[in-house]
């Protein structure tokens, strides 16, 4: 059983501190307990990097995935895309098509999710929240979509009760603690067992970690986070502030409905584009000389093939 992580800082684990430094995360708590039998080791190579955008996933961490010939992936990305300046719905699509399209076609089980809204995470002012709002939605619905046109083992973590608990951040308020990553690894799990893909006990909520303590919270926030804020105010804040302008504007005309008309309208363009056929086949796969063992086949779902998807699939 082997098991590629794909995505950004989420799946790279920070948040939650590995005991012999690094980070662990939920991926690595995941696939302890990803085996179809309790007893089965899993190989586990975790390949996402901090600021990732989903076209990095796609021409970097993709091809490494395939070369590994994995049985189980993950692919949760796009959160860092909504805080870029240069957002494109477009090229968000294509890239999560053309990753979770390749790795369905070598045969593999792909996992993904729909994530939280990072404004409301930050608790930005509503004028900025609104704008990256919609943007996570317009990702959120385009997975959504996808992971039903290629049948991958998806979940839904954008409204999740435990997403409102604080205990389930770490001090930047965008990367799960300890505690978040250990819940959303049982979300995972929870998922395969649902597909019977795992079949052991699901991933423990007991910590074995320290929560930062204030003076460790004000170091990251001295180091790390002022860099995190430096970048942001270099790649998204101009971009940000002419959106919280026309927001504004269009609150004052009493016309905001006309932005989330027009984010639907690109939203739904960005799926027409990439679903216009059906999954493919199969896709060259880079050459190796170790067969691919096929890994537990989920049952289908509907695919989203041709079609703009459904009134349902938008609320996302």
């Amino acid at each position: 059983m082997r098991f590629a992580a794909l995505g950004d800082s989420l799946t790279e684990g920070l948040g939650d501190p590995a005991p012999g430094g690094g980070w662990r995360g939920w991926a690595a708590l995941l696939a302890a307990a990803a085996g179809p039998h309790p007893d089965e080791p899993v190989e586990f190579v975790n390949l996402s990097r901090s600021g990732a955008l989903a076209a990095d996933v796609a021409d970097e961490q993709l091809p490494a995935a395939r070369r590994a010939r994995p049985h189980l992936v993950s692919v949760v990305v796009g959160g860092n895309d909504t805080l870029r300046d240069s957002f494109d719905i477009h090229r968000v699509a294509e890239a999560l098509d053309r990753t979770i399209g390749a790795l369905r076609a070598d045969g593999a089980v792909v996992l993904t999710a729909c994530l939280p809204d990072p404004g409301r995470m930050l608790g930005l002012p509503s004028a900025l929240a609104r704008p990256l709002g919609r943007r996570m939605r317009a990702v959120n619905t385009v997975v959504h979509a996808l992971s039903q046109r290629h049948e991958a083992v998806h979940v839904e973590l954008s409204d999740h009760t435990w997403v409102a608990d604080r205990r389930a951040w770490s001090v930047d308020r965008l990367h799960p603690s300890e505690l978040g990553h250990r819940l959303l690894a049982r979300e995972f799990h929870g998922a395969l067992r649902a597909r019977s893909i795992a079949t052991g006990a699901p991933p423990s909520l007991e910590l074995d970690g320290v929560a930062p303590s204030r003076a460790a919270s004000a170091w990251w926030m001295a180091t790390r986070g002022t860099r995190w804020i430096a970048d942001r105010c270099t790649d998204l804040l101009p971009g940000l502030v002419s959106l919280a302008a026309l927001e504004w504007r269009h609150r004052l005309r009493g016309t905001g409905h006309l932005l989330e008309d027009r984010d639907r309208r690109a939203t739904l363009a960005a799926l027409t584009a990439v679903t216009r056929g059906p999954a493919p086949a199969h896709l060259p796969h880079p050459s190796t000389t170790d067969p691919l063992p096929q890994p537990p086949q989920p049952p289908a779902d509907p695919l989203i093939v041709g079609t703009p998807p459904s009134a349902a699939t938008m609320a996302g």
